[in-house]
């Protein structure tokens, strides 16, 4: 019996998609990364937005039209279970968030016959599978690595801790033996992820521990950069900050959504209402040459032309080296759902798109400071035409810019090389590889 597996979603979601491929590896499965072949699909599903939803959805009916035995795995089952049965009763199968060793006893109940079988705990408590090997579906220089999962907050626009359940963290000792396996496997930076790295630890330490496990990774040789994403404003602490600032390893790059400037939509988000000009302005002077990303939400229930011009004098002002602007979609069960004042789709469209144009104006200017610098760069790979692409230590994969350079030497993807950049555009940067 041959499986193959669809991953929907975020760079969690993949984490969680490679350790079930390592759970199927271990108790002997045949895998195929050709769904066609497969005889059981594992569809791993998104659900944080109406459209995630849509394309995990699509994957599920078109290898249920295929005649495939379909399981679904992540937030969608978590969060739809009897609707999405109801809806495409030819699903053999489903699982929750809470534990992925659960695959392995569905697969069991349909191989030996079973229809459908379902295990999805009403209050999910993610346990992370400290056992397994991932089973990398991407193979690069970058690994992305889970220190967390679930989240405390209750932002009111996320369903996400319904989803997940509580923060869980993972002991700094495992962190760090699955760090040392992909760097003995050749990556050389790694990506800290959780729903919320800054509050690594609270929860099994009794404090924020990000700092000392920073330390830690620091320590290992042949990784050159560790990367922080997802950080939370009030957990960007002065002890994370320093950390940040003098550990040679941790790039200089802080990713931090904020959301929204205005006080009353903070609290309508039910988000921290704190003064981030200040807040931006305290990481830039203790972090020198420190590229700071955003992400920012418009649209929300309420938000009326002052309070998006306060968000979008917010942005003029401040000039984020990163920035991603997204429009505010309505989900089931979450506080904001619940709000009135909705915001029309054409009003929701207009303000994102005045928001990016002048980030990109930001982004262009930023950009220009680069030329005639020297910067070290990541090797991604090569284009089609043979130019170098590589990243740079302010620009996170997949979501940031990119570095095109050219090069007299061959070059080898993972290693960290010195570019002197000659030219610039909103986003991203071009010049020559140094020898």
């Amino acid at each position: 019996m041959k499986i193959s597996l669809i991953n929907h979603g975020c760079a969690k979601n993949l984490v969680d998609s490679e350790l079930i491929l390592g759970i199927l590896d271990k108790n002997g499965y045949e895998i195929t990364l050709d769904e066609n072949e497969a005889d059981i699909v594992i569809i791993n599903t998104c659900s944080f937005i109406h459209d995630a939803e849509k394309e995990s959805v699509q994957s599920i009916l078109e290898m249920v039209n295929k005649g495939k035995k379909v399981i679904v795995a992540g937030c969608l089952s978590q969060k739809h279970q009897e609707d999405l049965k109801n809806a495409m009763p030819e699903i053999s199968g489903m699982i929750g968030t809470s534990n992925l060793y659960d695959i392995v006893k569905i697969i069991r109940k349909i191989s030996a016959g079973k229809e459908y079988e379902s295990i999805i705990e009403k209050q999910p408590k993610y346990i992370y599978p400290e056992d397994i090997t991932r089973q990398q579906i991407t193979i690069g220089a970058s690994s992305y690595l889970k220190i967390g999962e679930g989240c405390n907050y209750q932002c009111g626009y996320c369903i996400i801790p319904k989803l997940r359940g509580k923060y869980v963290s993972r002991p700094i000792e495992n962190i760090l033996k699955e760090a040392n396996e992909l760097v003995n496997k050749g990556v050389t930076e790694i990506i800290l992820i959780a729903q919320d790295t800054s509050s690594y630890g609270i929860d099994l330490y009794g404090r924020q521990s990000l700092p000392e496990l920073l330390e830690e990774l620091n320590k290992i040789e042949n990784l050159s950069w560790i990367r922080i994403m997802y950080a939370y404003p009030t957990q960007m602490t002065d002890r994370l900050i320093e950390a940040i600032a003098n550990l040679d390893k941790v790039v200089k790059y802080v990713d931090i959504p904020l959301q929204h400037s205005h006080p009353r939509v903070l609290e309508a988000m039910k988000r921290p209402v704190m003064d981030y000009k200040k807040l931006v302005a305290k990481i830039r002077k203790k972090i020198p040459g420190v590229s700071v990303r955003t992400s920012l939400i418009v649209g929300y229930p309420g938000e009326t032309e002052e309070e998006f011009e306060h968000l979008y004098n917010f942005v003029k002002e401040v000039k984020f080296d990163r920035m991603g602007a997204f429009e505010y979609s309505r989900e089931k069960s979450t506080y904001s759902d619940t709000l009135k004042g909705q915001i029309p789709a054409k009003v929701k469209k207009e303000r994102r798109k005045k928001l990016m144009e002048i980030q990109q104006k930001i982004s262009f200017e930023n950009n220009q400071k680069y030329i005639n610098t020297i910067l070290k760069c990541i090797v991604e790979g090569y284009t089609d035409e043979g130019v170098v692409i590589l990243r740079s230590e302010h620009d996170a994969p997949e979501i940031d810019g990119v570095v095109y350079a050219s090069s007299t030497n061959e070059v080898i993807p993972g290693d960290i090389e010195t570019v002197k950049i000659t030219s610039a555009d909103e986003y991203d940067l071009f010049g020559e590889i140094i020898e």
